[in-house]
């Protein structure tokens, strides 16, 4: 399983359709959440577990407490979307994510960067839990 004590970034990669657009033809600015979204939940599966299992196994969930996001430019039908995922703060029961949303690549025009406070709850019951150590690597 992969080491998340680390601060490396993760990157997914997405495309613009037709469906993320507004009428001017460019992705609606809530749709940036979406994608946002998606690359944290790939970023949980890179680390060996999908969000079914957290919630099953370990009686897990994640809820976004806490977001700032600042838009840069726009995404048009049919651009692909590089996104990023970087914790830049761990907490007993939340983690701190910085976020961007990059055209084409990483290294691409940045359109969006967000930062994003995650609580670690108990699924059963949506109370705060510790997260576990899964989530601090082999520095638990």
């Amino acid at each position: 399983m992969p080491d998340s004590s680390d601060n490396t970034t993760f990157w997914w990669t997405t495309r613009v359709y037709y469906e993320d657009t507004d009428a001017s033809g460019v992705v609606y600015h809530a749709n940036y959440l979406r994608y946002l979204e998606r690359a944290r939940t790939e970023w949980v599966r890179h680390l060996g577990w999908s969000q079914e299992a957290l919630r099953n196994e370990l009686d897990l969930c994640f809820a976004v407490s806490e977001m700032t996001t600042r838009f840069l430019g726009p995404a048009r039908l049919d651009d692909e979307l590089a996104v990023s995922v970087q914790i830049t703060e761990r907490k007993r029961a939340s983690l701190r994510f910085t976020q961007a949303v990059h055209l084409g690549t990483p290294a691409g025009r940045c359109l969006i960067q967000a930062q994003v406070r995650a609580a670690c709850l108990t699924e059963s019951t949506f109370k705060p839990r510790a997260l576990p150590a899964l989530f601090f690597g082999s520095n638990a």
